[in-house]
């Protein structure tokens, strides 16, 4: 299948290297947009959006750009105008896919443009920054980063080499188009390792009656990309089990989703069960990456990788003032589903974070902060229970319309 590829570089310096990838992708048959983002000089080649578009596109100048000889209002600009554009011709159906290259500032602009565009649109940024931390330029969009080895300074046997994977990648990624798939409305879900069994029996519950479950592993990036999906307009419900992010965001733990969790769904009118999956736990690293205010705390090894800090009955009263509030403001139908007998597999008696003066504080402040508008159901069970998982299906189901009989499939 032909495709069209916007390829997105700094053609001042990469030019010679982003025609080789754009050779390749012709020769496969597919179109190329070349959109050129570089301000230090003229271009390479001709590209078919010029960097002077690009930076009217950003609301500047790129004559004021080159003048005034700033890296980052450069960077900002040139950002923001090749994520306009990208947007752009992706909703007038003008690509199909985005290549990327070029060393910090390529890569920041190229991935700006790519998180603009929605999931399953094939992004590759090959980038010299690739195998450090990524986390800003991903996002939470399917975005792949290819590590060049070498510098994109030149062609050489390495380069080639890297360049006609990156190439060959996304020619693919636009040949190839998923399986049919049944179209069934979609349900996200959160779930952690110790919320596993509520999460699945409410997975499985929600699919025998005619839905499709994203669940989202409550990770922080999880968690973002969960609220991203609401706001897209994807999801007909959420069954967040899993509020545990909230945990790292206010304690400081390394697993936060950001301070706009649970707003989504509230400013959506979309549908909502919610709990308090694993707000027993604040997240970290190995136990000698753990912060010395922290270190007389009572944690759980959970492996060398992850430590687990329970939560306090002061902290548990801050959070479920924290998420009451959020679920007041919802627009939509929003249910509170509360696990008396304990919020994890930790929390359970002789478990290690059993604390059931933590655990009340937390029930105690949900009641006071949640508004009449919102439904509390209190439940003497423990959140892994099967009945605890069958109560968030029922109530879920009966926001958004119950068991869907008809499955259609997309062409």
């Amino acid at each position: 299948m032909v495709g069209t590829a916007l390829l997105i570089a700094t053609l001042d310096t990469k030019g010679e290297e982003a025609a080789y990838a754009r050779d390749l992708l012709r020769a496969r048959g597919h179109h190329v947009i070349v959109l050129d983002a570089g301000v230090l000089g003229a271009p390479a080649f001709e590209p078919e959006v010029a960097a002077g578009a690009v930076a009217e596109a950003g609301g500047g100048a790129l004559a004021a750009l080159r003048s005034q000889g700033d890296r980052g209002v450069a960077l900002e600009v040139m950002a923001r105008g090749a994520a306009v554009l990208a947007a752009q011709m992706h909703a007038a159906g003008a690509i199909d896919a985005v290549l990327g290259m070029g060393g910090s500032c390529g890569t920041a602009i190229a991935t700006a443009a790519m998180r603009e565009l929605p999931v399953g649109v094939p992004k590759v940024m090959v980038s010299t920054v690739a195998s450090g931390q990524v986390a800003p330029y991903v996002g939470v969009k399917d975005l792949t980063m290819m590590y060049p080895v070498v510098d994109i300074a030149g062609l050489n046997r390495i380069s080639r080499v890297i360049l006609a994977n990156a190439a060959g990648a996304v020619g693919g990624m636009m040949e190839q188009r998923a399986p049919e798939a049944e179209d069934r409305p979609l349900i996200g879900a959160t779930m952690f390792g110790v919320t596993t069994p509520c999460v699945e029996h409410v997975r499985k519950r929600l699919e025998r009656e005619g839905y499709e479950v994203l669940v989202f592993h409550a990770t922080g990036s999880g968690g973002r990309a969960l609220e991203g999906l609401i706001d897209a307009g994807f999801l007909t419900g959420v069954a967040d089990v899993t509020t545990t992010e909230w945990c790292d965001e206010l304690v400081g733990g390394v697993l936060s989703a950001g301070p706009e969790r649970l707003d989504a769904a509230a400013r959506t009118a979309t549908p909502q069960v919610v709990s308090c999956g694993a707000l027993d736990m604040v997240n970290f690293g190995p136990r000698d990456t753990i912060p010395a205010q922290f270190r007389e705390r009572h944690f759980h090894v959970h492996n060398p990788s992850v430590t687990l800090m329970r939560t306090t009955p002061a902290e548990n009263a801050r959070l479920g003032e924290i998420i009451g509030k959020k679920l007041s403001a919802s627009t939509g139908p929003a249910t509170l589903v509360l696990p008396l007998r304990g919020v994890s597999a930790l929390d359970r008696e002789s478990m290690p974070f059993h604390d059931p003066a933590a655990d009340r504080a937390l029930f105690d402040a949900l009641r006071a902060n949640t508004s009449p508008a919102v439904t509390v159901v209190e439940l003497d069970l423990h959140i892994n229970d099967a009945a605890f998982a069958e109560e968030i299906a029922d109530r879920l189901l009966s926001h958004v319309g119950g068991k869907r009989d008809a499955v259609h499939r997309t062409g």
